[in-house]
């Protein structure tokens, strides 16, 4: 069924690359203007050139999720432009280390709480404050199969996404009497820049693809079209969900 986001104005955190690209370009393809994000403005304006080249509307906002003011800044411009926000997808994300539990340096630790639990609670209760206002509105987080069964040497992300899930049904129990649904995506593995560390280890992908009855790893394109589902009517009575898109890997 093709979904229709005219006159939806949609944010997408960490929308430089990957996931978070293709879920941008996804929306603008659908008529939505897509507020493209992430820390680095001259990759969010790539993304921007290019959905404007086939006719979407975008715009580039800088933002580093794991920052207080820069989370209140970005807020404040696009109620100030937009006078609203239909859609919040939290997709940024941090993964600095990789490796046993028992060896994660603290700065990798807080880093990771900072962008990956702190930045979509706070970049939530921002969005649902003004959704609030609206009594209308569709938060959608990406967390990752690693929330339900923690991903080896991965300890710390695994442990932020797990709270992502349990974040994502809190928001919904509080967030429905608003008018607000609040979901999240459980991507599997996928093939973009982030995953590297998994993605471009033959040995790991050995060990890794017998658990995925696929039998391989998702592309981004693959992933961006269940969040158009989770904020289409299609969906108007889905909240506090948490769907695996995973190649039967939780199966």
């Amino acid at each position: 069924m093709k979904r229709s986001f005219n006159n939806k104005i949609i944010l997408v955190t960490g929308a430089s690359r990957g996931i978070g690209q293709s879920v941008a370009e996804h929306f603008a393809q659908a008529g939505g203007t897509v507020i493209i994000s992430s820390r680095s403005l001259s990759s969010c304006e790539r993304v921007v050139d290019g959905i404007r080249s086939l006719g979407g509307k975008a715009m580039a906002i800088a933002c580093h999720n794991g920052e207080k003011e820069s989370r209140i800044k970005l807020i404040e411009q696009i109620k100030k432009q937009y006078g609203c926000l239909d859609i919040l997808i939290n997709n940024a994300a941090a993964n600095p280390y990789f490796g046993n539990v028992l060896d994660t340096e603290y700065d990798a630790m807080k880093k990771t709480i900072e962008v990956n639990i702190e930045g979509y609670f706070h970049m939530s209760q921002l969005a649902g404050q003004l959704m609030r206002e609206q009594q209308a509105g569709i938060i959608i987080n990406t967390a990752s199969v690693n929330g339900q069964v923690p991903g080896l040497n991965q300890a710390i992300y695994s442990i932020s996404k797990a709270a992502i899930m349990s974040m994502t049904m809190s928001f919904a129990k509080e967030c429905a009497q608003f008018g607000i649904r609040v979901n999240a995506i459980l991507p599997g593995l996928t093939d973009t820049k982030f995953a590297s560390a998994l993605t471009q280890n033959p040995a790991l992908l050995k060990m890794i693809m017998p658990q995925i009855p696929m039998n391989r790893m998702a592309q981004p394109e693959e992933i961006a079209p269940a969040f158009l589902f989770l904020a289409s009517d299609d969906a108007s009575y889905i909240t506090g969900a948490n769907l695996a898109v995973d190649g039967g890997y939780l199966a």
